[in-house]
C-alpha cells in the first residue's frame, strides 16, 4: 500500500508496506547531484555524502557505525548526477533506530574542519583509483566528451583540482542551496507504518526551511558528438561510443530500452555474441543506457587488443546498420521485452528496489508509478519503433568516441564511427 504526505514546507514522506517481508528499507534523499554544482565546487554533493557520516552535534563517527552495527543494519549513501541518498535497511523492529540515525546525520552533521582534511585525501584516494582503472576512466572521459561544457557530463567525484579547493564554507553554502524542502524526499519499503513514519519524521523535517529564492531551473544537456584519444599505456584498448537517448519521462525511452537490451544488454545480445562469442576479441563488451530527467545517452563500451580494434568497431557498426535496416524480428523484440519485464518484476521483491524507484519516479514524474505501467509502456513497443531508436541513436556526425589505451589517432578507422 502507498502513502504520501506532504509536510508543510514541501518535504515528502513516502512509503510502501509491503506485508511479507520482515525488513524496510529507509533512503532520506535531496534532489541535487554533480549537475547542479558550478566548476569550482565540482565534487562537492559527493564530498558531502562523505562527511555525513564522519560525525553529527549527537554522535561521532565511531557510535554511528556501533550503533548501526547493533540493529544489524546496513546502511550507506550515493551521489549521482542528479541526486542524493542517505540509506539503510534493518528488520522493522529497528525502523525508528535507523530513522533517527539517518536523520542525525542528514540534518545535524558538523563538518568538523580536522575530519575534512582525512576524508579529503580519501577522496583524492577514490579519484586516484578511478584513473587507475581504465573502464571507470574512459566513462569518466567518455561522457565528459559526450556533454562537453556541461555539468550533466563532469564527474561526480570531482577533480583533485576542485576537491582540493573545497571548504567546510564550500560545504555549508551549497547544502543552505540546495538541501531545501521542496527537495528532499524521506521514503521507505517493506515492514513500514506510514503513520508511525510520519509521526517520527514530521517534527524533525518540518524545521527545515528554505533560506534562498527558488533554485535556478537545470538547463538541458545537448550533445554534438567529438572524439578524444587519450594515450595511456595499457594492455588494451578501452572504448566507448554512443549518441543521443530519450530521458526518463520521455515515452520513446520504452523503445531505447528495448534497443539497448537487443544491442548489447544481455549475453544473448548481439554485441556479445558476435564480438566475444563468434568471433573471440574482447573479454567485456555491452551496451549501456544513462538517463536523466532531461536528457539521455545510449552508449557501447569494449575493450581489445590494439590489433583488433578496428575489426571490432567494424563489428559494432555492421550490427548497428542492421538494425536501422530493420534486420529484427518480432521474435527478437518479444524476447528482450520478456528479458526486461523478468527484471522488472524480480526487483520488485526487493525493498531496496521498491524504495528508490519509489524516489525516483517522484523526482521525475511527481506521482507513484506502479510495474503494470511499466510492462505496459514496454508491451506497446513495435519492430519499427525499436528500428527507429537505432536510427535516431546513431545518426552521422552525432557520434561521440573516446579511446583510451596504447593507441594514436592515425590507428582508428574514423570511417567505422559514422554510422547512417
Amino acid at each position: 500500500m502507498y502513502h504520501k504526505t506532504v509536510l508543510d514546507n514541501g518535504v515528502k514522506i513516502i512509503s510502501e508496506r509491503m506485508e511479507h517481508l520482515r525488513s524496510v528499507s529507509l533512503g532520506i534523499w535531496v534532489n541535487t547531484g554533480s549537475r547542479d554544482e558550478i566548476r569550482s565546487e565540482n565534487g562537492v554533493s559527493h564530498f558531502i555524502e562523505h562527511m555525513s557520516f564522519k560525525g553529527t552535534r549527537h554522535r561521532d563517527v565511531l557510535r554511528i557505525a556501533k550503533e548501526l552495527d547493533i540493529i544489524g543494519g546496513l546502511s550507506n549513501a550515493f551521489t549521482g548526477k542528479e541526486n542524493t541518498c542517505f540509506h539503510g535497511r534493518v528488520l522493522g523492529r529497528h525502523f525508528g533506530r535507523l530513522a533517527d540515525i539517518l536523520s542525525d546525520i542528514f540534518l545535524n552533521s558538523t563538518f568538523n574542519s580536522i575530519d575534512m582534511e582525512r576524508e579529503r585525501e580519501v577522496i583524492l584516494q577514490e579519484i586516484n583509483m578511478m584513473e587507475d582503472t581504465p573502464d571507470d576512466n574512459l566513462h569518466t572521459l567518455f561522457t565528459e566528451l559526450f556533454w562537453e561544457g556541461h555539468p550533466i557530463g563532469w564527474p561526480i567525484l570531482g577533480t583533485g583540482e576542485t576537491v582540493s579547493a573545497i571548504s567546510k564554507e564550500t560545504i555549508l553554502n551549497y547544502i543552505q542551496k540546495s538541501y531545501v524542502p521542496e527537495e528532499i524526499l524521506v521514503v521507505a519499503a517493506g515492514d513500514v507504518d506510514h503513520h508511525q513514519m510520519v509521526s517520527f519524521f514530521q517534527p524533525l523535517f518540518e524545521t527545515v526551511s528554505s533560506a534562498r529564492e527558488d533554485r535556478s531551473g537545470r538547463s538541458a544537456p545537448e550533445s554534438r558528438g567529438g572524439f578524444s584519444i587519450l594515450p595511456k599505456t595499457l594492455e588494451q584498448v578501452h572504448i566507448c561510443l554512443g549518441g543521443e537517448a530519450p530521458s526518463q519521462v520521455d515515452d520513446k525511452r520504452f523503445a531505447s530500452a528495448l534497443f539497448n537490451a537487443i544491442l548489447g544488454g544481455n549475453m544473448s545480445s548481439r554485441l556479445f555474441q558476435e564480438i566475444r562469442e563468434k568471433r573471440g576479441l574482447v573479454y567485456s563488451v555491452y551496451s549501456f543506457l544513462s538517463t536523466y530527467v532531461d536528457a539521455g545517452l545510449l552508449g557501447i563500451y569494449a575493450a581489445t587488443e590494439p590489433q583488433n580494434l578496428n575489426l571490432v568497431l567494424q563489428t559494432i557498426q555492421n550490427e548497428i546498420v542492421k538494425l536501422c535496416r530493420g534486420e529484427l524480428s518480432d521474435t527478437e523484440v518479444a524476447e528482450a521485452k520478456e528479458h526486461l519485464i523478468g527484471g522488472i518484476y524480480l526487483g520488485s521483491e526487493s525493498a531496496d528496489n521498491r524504495m528508490m524507484r519509489m524516489a525516483k519516479n517522484e523526482f521525475s514524474f511527481g506521482r507513484y508509478v506502479d510495474y503494470e505501467e511499466l510492462v505496459s509502456g514496454l508491451d506497446q513497443v513495435s519492430r519499427d519503433d525499436v528500428v527507429e531508436a537505432a536510427c535516431g541513436t546513431f545518426q552521422e556526425s552525432r557520434i561521440s568516441f573516446a579511446a583510451l589505451g596504447p593507441l594514436a589517432d592515425d590507428d582508428i578507422d574514423v570511417g567505422l564511427i559514422n554510422y547512417i
